[in-house]
């Protein structure tokens, strides 16, 4: 039997500098009626964004605190980058290398993985497991991170969709240890969106229409592949990209609102591919992770990619999904 892929640390990090959206106005071009747009359809309220914060400073705290659950004498095969945005720092700096040396993790291998954009994260968990158990090293870890900067307003605002906000996360992973166990992971990519940028009104149209039911397609193909029902899962924990868009998944799914977690949508807005991190880790120190409990992980990313992972919590146990 393969063994499975468990996030034995789940952290994340916000920037403590907090910004109300209409802050934001004049830098993202953004007159009043569309930010109130933002804020009365959206559920947008306040997001963390600190335009003076390095990338580095801004992964570090994470990816630190993750590492930290790392047992005496194991090693860190892997340290893989999850990044949306194609560049994040200049040509001639690889970020994944730098982190590497950042963390002293000399002996590991470092790369970066971005093409299925705010589903980076949850791709790169499934990359991860499948590079460990072709290894077999069974005291072999790896650490996911993922963070980056909404550093210009064409990076920050998404029309008629989501503004931007900074945040990091970092998981530390390996196979059939103690922490939550990855049970499946679902996507699927719709290419004919891939060109977001240059989307005809007709198409974005289009997308709008279909967006809750695909989400609700793939959240739906994950679970079954996990070999649950609906009624064993406890919470979806999404991504933050706006309320509009959760409503009319919550709609295609036919459960009840209570079934997503959207308290974070109004607090910290969208934070690219480290949203869900984001939750889980505010479900944790909220008490609100139960042990033995069934959660989907769900993101999406322009392009326009759909994913879902089913985890089961396991709590008070050594390891760092512990609460």
């Amino acid at each position: 039997m393969a063994a499975h892929t468990t996030l034995e640390r789940i952290e994340s990090y916000l920037p403590e500098r907090s910004v109300r959206i209409e802050e934001l106005g004049e830098h993202l071009g953004l007159r009043r009626a569309a930010l109130g747009v933002f804020r009365k359809f959206y559920g947008l309220d306040t997001l963390r964004f600190d335009p003076d914060l390095n990338l580095f400073d801004l992964l570090r705290p994470a990816a630190r605190g993750a590492l930290d659950a790392l047992p005496d004498g194991a090693r860190v095969s892997y340290l893989v980058y999850a990044h949306t945005t194609q560049a994040v720092a200049p040509p001639d700096v690889e970020v994944a290398q730098v982190v590497r040396a950042d963390l002293g993790l000399d002996e590991t291998e470092a790369f970066a993985l971005s093409h299925q954009a705010c589903v980076s994260s949850l791709g790169a968990l499934d990359v991860i497991g499948e590079l460990l158990r072709a290894d077999g090293d069974e005291n072999a870890y790896a650490l996911m991170v993922t963070g980056e900067r909404a550093y210009s307003p064409v990076v920050q605002h998404i029309p008629n969709t989501a503004i931007m906000a900074d945040a990091a996360a970092a998981c530390l992973v390996t196979l059939d240890g103690a922490g939550d166990q990855v049970r499946s992971f679902a996507t699927r990519t719709l290419g004919e969106y891939a060109e977001w940028l240059e989307l005809t009104p007709e198409q974005n149209t289009e997308f709008g229409e279909q967006y809750g039911t695909r989400i609700a397609e793939v959240i739906d193909r994950a679970v079954a592949e996990a070999g649950l029902t609906f009624a064993d899962v406890d919470l979806i924990i999404p991504h933050n990209v706006n309320m509009l868009a959760w409503r009319q998944t919550i709609k295609a799914l036919d459960v009840p609102t209570e079934k997503v977690f959207l308290d974070n949508v109004p607090r910290y807005s969208h934070t690219f591919a480290s949203d869900v991190f984001v939750n889980y880790t505010t479900l944790r120190e909220e008490g609100r992770l139960t042990d033995g409990a069934h959660y989907v992980l769900v993101s999406v990313g322009l392009g326009a990619t759909f994913g879902a992972m089913v985890i089961t919590h396991r709590a008070g146990r050594k390891g760092a999904a512990a609460a």
